[in-house]
């Protein structure tokens, strides 16, 4: 499935909207049950309404009622892999926990890890 769903991501770069910074991200998650969601990064004129795809996708599995998920692949274009930013990190756990980040590039280049690893230490509703 990782195969499948680095194809997705890559393919889910072409559709960024990123005229400022030219910085094409794609991401395909997979729910528990095997559905994939994909996003790109979406950027605005007004920088704080820039989305970017690991949200977009997780947000579009959302939307449509699922609340589990098994893995996300991010594609960028990038000889060093690009992790989530802080932001999705932080939607990521809230929405997904310790899934599998499995970051990519159009070259090959593929490194997995446990969210826990990118986000020690997280915060969520259990602080509350």
């Amino acid at each position: 499935m990782v195969n499948t769903l680095t194809r997705k991501a890559l393919a889910a770069r072409q559709f960024a909207h990123a005229p400022f910074s030219k910085f094409l991200v794609g991401a395909a998650i997979e729910s528990i049950n095997g559905a994939v969601y994909t996003g790109c990064n979406i950027e605005n004129a007004s920088y704080g309404l820039t989305m970017c795809a690991e949200r977009v996708a997780v947000f579009k599995a959302l939307s449509e009622g699922i609340r589990q998920f098994r893995r996300i692949v991010i594609a960028a274009d990038t000889e060093t892999l690009t992790p989530p930013c802080g932001a999705c990190r932080q939607i990521l756990w809230e929405f997904c926990k310790d899934i599998e980040v499995v970051l990519v590039n159009p070259a090959g280049k593929s490194e997995s890890m446990r969210l826990k690893d990118l986000l020690p230490r997280a915060f969520d509703a259990s602080y509350l």
